[in-house]
């Protein structure tokens, strides 16, 4: 029986601090998000990080609770509910850290007697941080406690038409009378150093104004190019014009160089440099509003950007639990279960 397996990143149980601290343990001591020798990642954030960092997000956190909980896990719940309605196979949620553990994921899955899984990480974008981490902890969890069970990765859908369309007609619907004179595409953003990490040819990636344009097997796995691949494909949804939009990396964590450049600097830059006050923040490595998006842009954002000179802002909400977004994934399930039907067919014929 087939099944599918959404997964998200995940979530304090709660606001309180121990219970962030708990959190930022599991999700800052993983080797894909901190890439550093153990002994060196265990001194920084055992020693140091977790010292203040917990009060600090557990303030963060507060500014956007809400009564049912995390907005990203009632979001992702709301969104399961939705596609579980539309598709008669079960599917489940799960989250790479926090409580709601993949292994519970496979299990509510297990027991309704699912044997062949669709994961299912809810990232668009290839990332050692997001993908990466999300698919080897499945396989780790899959082999040690269901080896029973077969799974397929969906792929990433960065630049997949119809998931283009669906965010394009969000951001279109949440932009109707509001005037803006810049759309800012703020992306999460990762080390430099991921990107040369997860380049298969090892020579490819420069990060320059260049690498990205030319053809590469490196962008199977460049997140990078498949950020600015997504802003490609919405600019031409919208016919927006060039020079009405840019992109930027959010999210920074230690001092090490990540991509840039940084939402944070572009709120200063872009009302003070280039004149323009009205600016509307579009997050699409994101599918369910959460701390990055609630707190980061559209509180803290809006701040900066008006302290800087602006005079309008809107954060664009991700596509949450949209029923075009919703749509979407049953349209990719029910396609997966065709493909494997045709396939089974192939095989006894």
């Amino acid at each position: 029986m087939k099944g599918v397996l959404l997964i998200n990143l995940g979530s304090p149980e709660s606001t309180e601090i121990k219970d962030v601290r708990t959190y930022l343990d599991e999700f800052l001591m993983d080797e894909r998000v901190i890439d550093i020798p153990f002994w060196k990642r265990w001194l920084l954030i055992k020693g140091i990080i977790l010292r203040t960092r917990p009060k600090q997000s557990a303030a963060a956190y507060k500014k956007i609770w809400w009564k049912e909980g995390s907005p990203l896990v009632v979001i992702s719940e709301r969104f399961t509910k939705k596609v579980q309605e539309n598709t008669e196979i079960p599917v489940a949620l799960a989250m790479r850290y926090g409580t709601m553990t993949i292994k519970k994921g496979f299990q509510e899955l297990a027991d309704k007697g699912v044997d062949d899984v669709l994961i299912v990480p809810l990232y668009p974008h290839f990332a050692m941080s997001s993908t990466e981490t999300v698919l080897v902890k499945a396989e780790e969890v899959r082999k040690e406690f269901f080896p029973n069970i077969k799974t397929t990765e969906i792929p990433h859908f960065f630049n997949e038409p119809r998931y283009i369309k669906a965010m394009s007609d969000n951001i279109k619907n949440n932009l109707e009378g509001f005037d803006y004179d810049h759309i800012l595409f703020s992306y999460h953003g990762i080390p430099e150093r991921h990107i040369s990490k997860t380049d298969p040819t090892k020579s490819h990636c420069k990060i320059n104004n260049s690498c990205c344009e030319k053809a590469s097997k490196a962008h199977d796995t460049c997140y990078r190019h498949q950020c600015f691949e997504t802003t490609k494909e919405i600019v031409k949804e919208l016919g927006l014009k060039e020079g009405t939009y840019s992109n930027s990396f959010q999210s920074r964590l230690l001092k090490d160089p990540w991509l840039k450049p940084y939402t944070d600097f572009e709120f200063d830059r872009i009302p003070k440099e280039e004149g323009k006050r009205k600016m509307a923040v579009v997050t699409p490595a994101f599918v369910a509003d959460c701390l990055e998006t609630l707190e980061e842009i559209a509180m803290e954002g809006k701040e900066q950007f008006l302290e800087g000179g602006g005079t309008d802002y809107k954060h664009i909400p991700c596509m949450n639990d949209n029923d075009d977004w919703v749509k979407v994934m049953n349209t990719w399930i029910e396609e997966w279960i065709d493909n494997n039907e045709q396939s089974s067919i192939s095989n006894t014929q």
